[in-house]
Protein backbone atom coordinates (compact mmCIF):
# COMPACT_ATOMS: atom_id res chain seq x y z
CA UNK A 1 0.00 0.00 0.00
CA UNK A 2 1.79 3.20 -1.50
CA UNK A 3 0.11 5.41 0.99
CA UNK A 4 1.61 8.20 4.05
CA UNK A 5 -0.22 9.17 7.52
CA UNK A 6 1.11 12.24 9.62
CA UNK A 7 0.43 11.28 13.45
CA UNK A 8 0.41 14.59 15.48
CA UNK A 9 1.06 14.37 19.25
CA UNK A 10 1.38 16.50 21.94
CA UNK A 11 4.96 17.95 23.28
CA UNK A 12 4.74 15.92 26.59
CA UNK A 13 2.61 13.02 27.47
CA UNK A 14 0.77 11.72 24.88
CA UNK A 15 -0.87 8.46 25.16
CA UNK A 16 1.04 5.22 24.13
CA UNK A 17 -1.48 2.73 23.04
CA UNK A 18 -3.21 4.96 21.28
CA UNK A 19 0.04 5.86 19.01
CA UNK A 20 1.74 2.22 19.28
CA UNK A 21 -1.28 0.08 18.15
CA UNK A 22 -2.69 2.19 15.09
CA UNK A 23 0.76 2.61 14.10
CA UNK A 24 2.29 -0.90 14.43
CA UNK A 25 -1.86 -1.81 12.39
CA UNK A 26 -0.74 0.93 10.06
CA UNK A 27 2.73 -0.06 9.11
CA UNK A 28 1.72 -3.73 9.19
CA UNK A 29 -0.57 -2.56 6.31
CA UNK A 30 2.30 -1.22 4.48
CA UNK A 31 1.38 2.50 5.09
CA UNK A 32 4.44 4.75 5.67
CA UNK A 33 3.71 6.92 9.13
CA UNK A 34 5.54 10.02 10.07
CA UNK A 35 5.01 11.22 14.04
CA UNK A 36 4.61 14.88 14.32
CA UNK A 37 4.59 17.17 17.16
CA UNK A 38 4.98 21.14 17.72
CA UNK A 39 8.55 20.36 18.60
CA UNK A 40 11.57 17.69 17.51
CA UNK A 41 13.35 15.57 19.67
CA UNK A 42 12.86 12.91 22.59
CA UNK A 43 8.62 12.89 23.65
CA UNK A 44 7.82 11.14 26.79
CA UNK A 45 4.28 9.57 26.81
CA UNK A 46 2.11 9.37 29.65
CA UNK A 47 3.46 6.23 30.77
CA UNK A 48 7.17 6.94 29.99
CA UNK A 49 6.92 5.79 27.04
CA UNK A 50 9.29 7.76 24.24
CA UNK A 51 9.00 8.53 20.53
CA UNK A 52 11.81 10.55 18.80
CA UNK A 53 9.82 13.51 16.62
CA UNK A 54 11.80 14.64 13.72
CA UNK A 55 9.12 16.56 11.91
CA UNK A 56 6.98 19.56 13.47
CA UNK A 57 3.24 19.37 11.66
CA UNK A 58 3.84 22.99 10.79
CA UNK A 59 6.66 22.43 8.97
CA UNK A 60 4.95 20.06 6.11
CA UNK A 61 1.72 20.64 4.35
CA UNK A 62 -1.41 18.13 4.88
CA UNK A 63 -1.78 17.14 1.30
CA UNK A 64 1.44 15.33 1.64
CA UNK A 65 -0.49 12.63 3.62
CA UNK A 66 -3.17 10.44 3.05
CA UNK A 67 -4.48 10.59 6.34
CA UNK A 68 -3.93 13.11 9.32
CA UNK A 69 -4.65 12.10 12.51
CA UNK A 70 -4.48 13.81 16.13
CA UNK A 71 -3.19 11.42 19.00
CA UNK A 72 -4.88 11.82 22.76
CA UNK A 73 -3.08 11.84 26.00
CA UNK A 74 -3.25 14.14 28.69
CA UNK A 75 -0.81 16.26 27.16
CA UNK A 76 -3.00 17.09 24.15
CA UNK A 77 -5.51 18.52 26.35
CA UNK A 78 -2.49 21.09 27.18
CA UNK A 79 -1.09 21.60 24.14
CA UNK A 80 -3.21 20.89 21.00
CA UNK A 81 -6.83 22.07 22.22
CA UNK A 82 -6.13 25.32 22.13
CA UNK A 83 -3.53 25.43 19.20
CA UNK A 84 -4.79 27.61 16.59
CA UNK A 85 -2.03 26.50 14.39
CA UNK A 86 -3.26 22.76 14.80
CA UNK A 87 -7.01 24.10 13.73
CA UNK A 88 -5.75 25.54 10.66
CA UNK A 89 -3.52 22.89 10.18
CA UNK A 90 -6.56 20.37 10.46
CA UNK A 91 -8.69 22.69 8.29
CA UNK A 92 -6.52 22.65 5.42
CA UNK A 93 -5.64 19.13 5.32
CA UNK A 94 -9.81 18.99 5.13
CA UNK A 95 -10.26 21.29 2.53
CA UNK A 96 -7.56 19.50 0.58
CA UNK A 97 -9.66 16.01 0.99
CA UNK A 98 -7.21 14.87 3.42
CA UNK A 99 -9.14 12.54 6.14
CA UNK A 100 -9.20 13.76 8.92
CA UNK A 101 -9.14 11.75 12.72
CA UNK A 102 -8.58 11.68 16.44
CA UNK A 103 -8.62 9.47 19.25
CA UNK A 104 -9.78 10.33 22.63
CA UNK A 105 -8.51 14.24 23.50
CA UNK A 106 -7.24 14.04 19.62
CA UNK A 107 -10.77 13.74 18.74
CA UNK A 108 -11.78 16.65 20.52
CA UNK A 109 -9.15 18.86 19.03
CA UNK A 110 -10.91 17.72 15.67
CA UNK A 111 -13.88 18.50 17.27
CA UNK A 112 -12.66 22.10 18.19
CA UNK A 113 -12.42 22.84 14.31
CA UNK A 114 -15.71 22.80 13.87
CA UNK A 115 -15.90 20.28 10.75
CA UNK A 116 -17.52 17.74 12.88
CA UNK A 117 -20.99 20.45 13.39
CA UNK A 118 -24.45 18.56 13.43
CA UNK A 119 -22.32 15.10 13.01
CA UNK A 120 -21.81 12.46 15.76
CA UNK A 121 -18.20 11.58 17.35
CA UNK A 122 -16.85 9.94 19.91
CA UNK A 123 -13.85 10.27 22.38
CA UNK A 124 -12.87 9.20 25.60
CA UNK A 125 -15.71 9.05 28.19
CA UNK A 126 -15.10 11.82 31.02
CA UNK A 127 -17.09 14.93 30.74
CA UNK A 128 -14.48 17.44 30.00
CA UNK A 129 -14.16 15.49 26.91
CA UNK A 130 -17.96 14.94 26.68
CA UNK A 131 -18.93 18.52 26.92
CA UNK A 132 -16.25 19.98 24.42
CA UNK A 133 -18.10 17.66 22.03
CA UNK A 134 -21.88 19.20 23.01
CA UNK A 135 -20.34 22.88 22.92
CA UNK A 136 -19.31 22.61 19.57
CA UNK A 137 -22.77 20.75 18.58
CA UNK A 138 -21.70 17.05 18.13
CA UNK A 139 -23.49 13.96 19.11
CA UNK A 140 -21.41 12.02 21.49
CA UNK A 141 -21.85 8.35 20.66
CA UNK A 142 -20.24 5.73 22.95
CA UNK A 143 -18.55 3.48 20.21
CA UNK A 144 -14.55 2.48 19.86
CA UNK A 145 -15.29 4.26 16.37
CA UNK A 146 -17.17 6.39 14.45
CA UNK A 147 -16.47 6.89 10.98
CA UNK A 148 -17.71 9.34 8.61
CA UNK A 149 -15.93 9.68 5.00
CA UNK A 150 -14.14 12.52 5.65
CA UNK A 151 -13.36 12.50 9.45
CA UNK A 152 -12.81 9.64 12.05
CA UNK A 153 -12.62 9.96 15.44
CA UNK A 154 -12.09 6.70 18.30
CA UNK A 155 -12.70 6.40 21.98
CA UNK A 156 -9.54 6.26 23.38
CA UNK A 157 -6.57 3.22 24.31
CA UNK A 158 -9.64 0.56 24.51
CA UNK A 159 -10.52 1.34 20.65
CA UNK A 160 -7.11 2.21 19.43
CA UNK A 161 -6.30 -1.11 17.69
CA UNK A 162 -9.73 -0.47 16.09
CA UNK A 163 -9.06 3.19 15.28
CA UNK A 164 -5.94 2.05 13.17
CA UNK A 165 -7.91 -0.87 11.54
CA UNK A 166 -10.41 1.56 10.59
CA UNK A 167 -7.51 3.92 8.88
CA UNK A 168 -6.33 1.23 6.89
CA UNK A 169 -9.32 0.28 6.40
CA UNK A 170 -10.18 4.00 4.57
CA UNK A 171 -7.35 3.67 2.75
CA UNK A 172 -7.97 0.91 1.07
Amino acid sequence: MNKSVLLIIPPDRFNEDELFHPKEVLENAGVKVTVASTKVGEVKGDNEGKVNIEVIFSSVSPNEYDIVGVIGGSGTIDYLWGNQELMNFLKAAYDQKVLVTGICAGSVAVVKTGLLSGRKATCYPVDVMINELKENDVEYVVQNVVAHKDIITSNGPDGAKDFGESLVSALS
